[in-house]
């Protein structure tokens, strides 16, 4: 059976898949940072109470697999997740102590519903390595 979520008036199971890149599409995201950027990231979606159920850090982007509460509309979720994962790893990884012109990412995002097909959609975020180094093909149909 499917797992749904509730709050006081609604029951929802709202999944998105969700691929932020930096600025400029740079090969950044590698040693300290990739390994800091994902309990960053849990840490924010723990604040609004969205769920991270899924997350790879590739160099030049980051996948995820969210489960957003209705009350929050997808644009606003990757808004908040992005300007302020940019602050934290200009203040906190990179050291950079300015109070304006912390941009870490891209000005766009893909986005896509999960649906029923979740698992499918986890498991290819989680063989993002193996794709990229083309060792094998995952077959999302």
């Amino acid at each position: 059976m499917h797992d749904w979520q509730s709050l006081s008036h609604v029951r929802w199971d709202c999944k998105y898949h969700v691929v932020i890149v930096p600025k400029y599409r740079k090969k950044v995201i590698y040693g300290k940072l990739k390994r800091k950027i994902g309990p960053l990231l849990r840490r924010l979606c723990q604040q609004r109470g969205i769920e991270l159920l899924e997350g790879h850090a590739m160099s030049d982007h980051i996948h995820m697999c969210l489960s957003v509460p209705p009350k929050f509309s997808i644009a606003q979720t990757i808004g908040y997740l992005k300007g302020k994962s940019a602050v934290l790893i200009h203040r906190q990884l990179l050291n950079e102590r300015r109070l304006t012109g912390l941009s870490f990412w891209a000005t766009g995002y893909c986005v896509s519903t999960v649906g029923l097909d979740e698992a499918a959609v986890r498991q290819y975020i989680r063989e993002q390595d193996i794709l990229e180094s083309g060792q094998g093909e995952l077959d999302l149909k």
